[in-house]
């Protein structure tokens, strides 16, 4: 079994700055994509950055130039930078990783339970 426990989340100001963490544990292999989603209330959860694990990164319009995702994979850890987070960044976010679990295993797509960012005056 795998766990993905997210860190990180809480309460910042407009114009402020968080970093999430999540690390991946037990029955790990290897390690494919990991990446972040939101979900916003009343919203679809929705992809706010991705990473491959030779290092490519995806990201959502609406954070390109603001967030930066990265991944330590000696630690199966990905994180992400938020600068100058909005309002309207504030959501539930998610961690999600496609993880491998033995040599002739095929990956299975793992979530975290989601770290609160609330984005306020």
């Amino acid at each position: 079994q795998v766990q993905l426990v997210e860190s990180g989340g809480g309460l910042v100001q407009p114009g402020g700055s968080l970093r999430l963490s999540c690390a991946a544990s037990g029955s790990i292999f290897s390690i494919n994509a990991m990446g972040w989603y939101r979900q916003a209330p009343g919203k679809e959860r929705e992809l706010v950055a991705a990473i491959t694990s030779g290092g490519s990164t995806n990201y959502a319009d609406s954070v390109k130039g603001r967030f930066t995702i990265s991944r330590d994979n000696a630690k199966n850890t990905v994180y992400l930078q938020m600068n100058s987070l909005k309002p309207e960044d504030t959501a539930v976010y998610y961690c999600n990783s496609g993880v491998v679990a033995g040599p002739l295993t095929p990956g299975m797509d793992y979530w975290g339970k989601g770290t609160l960012v609330t984005v306020s005056s």
